[in-house]
C-alpha cells in the first residue's frame, strides 16, 4: 500500500490518509458587527472542496482567540458562541465526507491589525477596523508596523485563558483536533525568540523563560481538550538568522518539552519572525527540519513547504522523514489533489457518490 494513503491514528482518532491541508488564511470574515470573525459561505465552499477532494485532515486557518489576536480585521475567531454555531456547518460537512476537521488557534501579537494581503497587507488603524497590537516587548516587526504595547504579566495570563476558552469553543464547534500556532512571527513565536523577546521577567531571557508561554498555553488547552483528541503545535523550526534567533536546535529541544506536556504532533514550518532574511526556498525545503525533530525527539511530525508531487510526498513518508504531509498552495490549485495522487500511487481514497463517474 502507498504510505501516503495509509490511515494514521493519534490517541483515539483515526485519519484516513496522510494528505493534510495546512491552515491558510482567507481574510474573508466580516471585520465587525455580530458576525465578526464567523465563517461564511466562502469558508464553507473553500473547506468543503478539499474534503470532497479526499484530504484526510483539514486544518482551518489561523483562528483568533480574541479580537485583538487577529492578523487582520477579516480573520476568523473563536471568542464567542456565534462563531461556534457558524463553524458547526463546516465541521459537520467535513465529517460527512470522511475528513477530520481541525482548527489552528492563534494570536497575531505584534503582526496584528493589518489589511488584506491583496490590498497591500499594511498595518491599519481604527479608521479601517484596526487596533493597537501587543507583544512580549515593545519592538516593531519592521519599519511599516507600529511599536506594539508590551504585555503585562496579568495580560499574559489573560492570553493563556483565551487560548483555553477558544479550545472549549472549538470542541463545541465540532473540531476533532486543535493546533496551537507557535510559528511565523506571531505571539507565541515572538515569546520563543530572543530576536523579539527582550523581557527581563519570568517570560524573557533564558530559554526556559522564553518557552514558558508556549508551555502554559499547551497545558491550559490540554486541560480542557478531551484526552482522546489530539493536540498539535505549529513551530517555525528556524528564523533563518545567522545569530540571535530561534534555531533548529531550539526546536528539537522544545519538541521534547511539548511531547511531555501532551502535544501529539509538531507541524514544522519556518521563518516569519524576522523581515528581510534569506530563505533557500525549493521543493521540500523544510522537510529536513521535520525529519530531525522526528528522529531526535520521537514526536510525530507533519512536513510542509513546496510539497507538490505525489511521488515526492510518498518518498518523504516512506523515508521516515514525516508522519504526514501538509499541502498548502498545491491544494489551493488542486482541491482534488489526493484523488489524483491515489491514482498515481495505486492508493485508495474516498470519492463522493456524486463524483463516482470521475473515477
Amino acid at each position: 500500500m502507498s504510505a501516503l494513503f495509509e490511515p494514521y491514528r493519534l490517541r483515539e482518532l483515526t485519519i484516513s490518509n496522510r494528505v493534510w491541508m495546512p491552515p491558510m488564511c482567507q481574510y474573508s470574515a466580516a471585520p465587525e458587527g455580530p458576525l465578526a470573525g464567523a465563517p461564511n459561505d466562502w469558508h464553507f465552499a473553500h473547506y468543503a472542496a478539499r474534503a470532497t477532494g479526499g484530504a484526510g485532515l483539514i486544518i482551518v486557518e489561523a483562528t483568533a482567540v480574541s479580537p485583538e489576536g487577529r492578523i487582520s480585521p477579516y480573520d476568523l475567531g473563536l471568542w464567542n458562541d456565534t462563531q461556534v454555531e457558524a463553524f458547526r456547518r463546516i465541521t459537520g460537512f467535513l465529517k460527512g465526507q470522511g475528513a477530520v476537521p481541525a482548527v489552528q488557534l492563534a494570536h497575531a501579537g505584534r503582526k496584528a491589525s493589518t489589511d488584506q494581503p491583496w490590498r497591500g497587507g499594511a498595518p491599519v488603524g481604527a479608521d479601517a477596523h484596526g487596533w493597537q497590537p501587543v507583544a512580549p516587548s515593545a519592538l516593531a516587526f519592521d519599519e511599516r508596523h507600529p511599536v506594539p504595547d508590551e504585555l503585562t504579566f496579568h495580560q499574559i495570563q489573560d492570553v493563556v485563558g483565551q487560548f483555553a476558552e477558544a479550545a472549549r469553543r472549538a470542541l463545541a464547534a465540532g473540531f476533532e483536533v486543535v493546533e496551537i500556532h507557535g510559528a511565523h512571527g506571531y505571539l507565541i513565536n515572538e515569546f520563543l525568540s530572543p530576536h523579539s523577546n527582550r523581557r527581563t521577567d519570568s517570560y524573557g531571557g533564558s530559554w526556559e523563560n522564553r518557552t514558558r508561554l508556549a508551555l502554559e498555553v499547551v497545558d491550559a488547552v490540554r486541560e480542557v481538550w478531551p484526552t482522546e483528541k489530539p493536540l498539535f503545535f505549529r513551530v517555525s523550526a528556524t528564523e533563518w538568522l545567522e545569530e540571535g534567533g530561534w534555531t533548529a536546535d531550539d526546536t528539537v529541544r522544545l519538541a521534547a518539552e511539548l511531547k511531555a506536556h501532551g502535544v501529539d504532533l509538531l507541524d514544522v514550518s519556518s521563518g516569519g519572525n524576522a523581515p528581510g532574511v534569506h530563505i533557500p526556498v525549493g521543493p521540500g525545503y523544510q522537510v529536513p527540519f521535520a525529519a530531525r525533530v522526528r528522529n531526535e525527539s520521537a514526536l510525530p511530525v507533519a512536513a510542509v513547504g513546496l510539497i507538490t508531487e505525489a511521488e515526492q510526498a510518498e518518498k518523504i513518508l516512506a523515508n521516515g522523514e514525516a508522519d504526514a504531509v501538509l499541502l498548502g498552495r498545491e491544494l489551493l490549485r488542486s482541491p482534488s489533489w489526493a484523488r489524483q495522487a491515489a491514482r498515481e500511487l495505486g492508493g485508495e481514497v474516498r470519492v463522493p457518490e456524486q463524483y463516482h463517474r470521475s473515477v
